[in-house]
């Protein structure tokens, strides 16, 4: 779901949603997970792809990364590499985190050194899930099939 969404309303806290191209997958995994939420019209999830053609990118990611009060950031090697990710979309969120104008929310969603990025301090030492066991977690969530069950 997007800002597009119908169940949006205006009290929906904007969730601006940080990712690398190359886990677009994750982004829409993400999504599903977060739709109940959306169709709550609890959230609404920003992320480039609401940019609308011909609407200058670059001063619409920052004007959205300036006004949510939620940025989800999707960590990853990807993301660490990316010029844009990581140098502009990190750094300003963590500025407003710790200026607690927005609250970062960091989700790993592939296996990287994250200890010595900017969030990891405002983890408080806490441990984020490694890759192991989101995957142990996905595959407890995976429904099972036998031969008598048929398909599902």
């Amino acid at each position: 779901m997007s800002a597009s969404s119908p169940a949006n309303s205006d009290t929906a806290i904007e969730v601006f949603v940080s990712y690398a191209h190359k886990d677009e997958q994750f982004r829409l995994e993400m999504d599903e997970h977060l739709s109940v939420l959306e169709r709550q019209g609890l959230i609404r999830c920003w992320y480039d792809g609401d940019i609308r053609p011909g609407t200058e990118w670059d001063e619409t990611i920052k004007t959205r990364l300036e006004s949510a009060p939620i940025i989800l950031l999707l960590i990853s090697a990807s993301f660490i590499s990316s010029d844009y990710c990581y140098g502009i979309e990190l750094q300003r969120a963590m500025e407003r985190h710790e200026a607690n104008e927005a609250r970062v929310v960091p989700v790993i969603i592939r296996e990287v050194d994250w200890t010595r990025a900017p969030f990891a301090a405002s983890m408080g030492g806490r441990e984020l899930p490694d890759q192991r066991q989101l995957h142990a977690t996905r595959q407890r969530e995976s429904p099972r099939r036998t031969a008598d069950s048929g398909p599902s």
